[in-house]
């Protein structure tokens, strides 16, 4: 859930960045790698996320990010996304 954390967060700062916020767009999450665990999180910690845009480009977008509780770094990871307009998400099936 970390992971998924990272990516929703990357969603956020590519609509964010690029001034999307009003178009209708649909954002798929296409792999993740390098991702480690370091320290296990537990119900009541806060949560921190750090995402930064490491390659992005037309629809396919890279991105690093760390999860942190405190100034412990409890995970991190690389991952990708593409971002497509619904019509371009039904023509792919």
């Amino acid at each position: 859930l970390i992971i998924e954390a990272m990516a929703q967060t990357s969603a956020v700062l590519v609509v964010e960045t690029l001034e999307l916020i009003d178009k209708d767009l649909v954002v798929f999450f296409m792999g993740i790698d390098s991702a480690k665990f370091r320290k296990p999180v537990t119900p009541g910690d806060a949560l921190e996320l750090h995402v930064t845009v490491a390659r992005g480009r037309g629809k396919i977008w890279k991105f690093t990010g760390e999860a942190r509780v405190g100034e412990s770094l409890v995970a991190e990871a690389e991952f990708g996304a593409m971002i497509l307009t619904p019509e371009e998400a039904a023509a792919k099936g």
